[in-house]
């Protein structure tokens, strides 16, 4: 594996008076950004990409590039966001069409869409339940082994 897509809510997470995530917002990404990079993985972030808010990109610009991307990755990361996350959804759905190996990171004792929860049904998924980022990197590096490796030996989640 050499490249991941880390997906997850965007612009509900800017703060109005500035346009920008607040760190408290950043840190979930900013985190797993430097966590995969440290393996020597390519991480495609539109949050990084678009400077955290500061330098968004038309629409039309960001949705090719994205689902672009995504095609590209060998694997697929998302925190889906609880309220959910209409974007984060779509590429959720493109992951999912595009057949790749998925793992969505859910946070303890937050509600998600019955289609989050039941996308193992139709793909190959691993779901990691955190409190804290940081505290569940080796949980989420294992549920990535363990989603790239049923992929590749075609088990999927059907």
């Amino acid at each position: 594996m050499r490249s991941v897509f880390l997906a997850g809510p965007f612009l509900q997470l800017l703060d109005p008076a500035t346009g920008e995530m607040p760190e408290s917002a950043r840190n979930p990404f900013d985190t797993l950004i430097k966590h995969f990079e440290a393996q020597r993985l390519s991480v495609h972030n539109a949050h990084r990409r678009e400077a955290w808010g500061a330098e968004l990109m038309r629409p039309e610009e960001c949705t090719r590039i994205d689902q672009e991307e995504i095609r590209k990755a060998d694997a697929f990361v998302a925190l889906p966001g609880s309220p959910a996350s209409p974007g984060t959804h779509i590429e959720i759905g493109w992951a999912s069409a595009f057949d790749k190996p998925i793992v969505l990171l859910l946070e303890r004792d937050r509600d998600y869409t019955f289609l989050v929860q039941g996308l193992h049904t139709v793909a190959t998924v691993e779901y990691v339940v955190h409190s804290d980022i940081a505290g569940a990197l080796p949980a989420v590096d294992t549920a990535l082994r363990r989603a790239v490796t049923r992929h590749r030996e075609g088990a999927g989640g059907r």
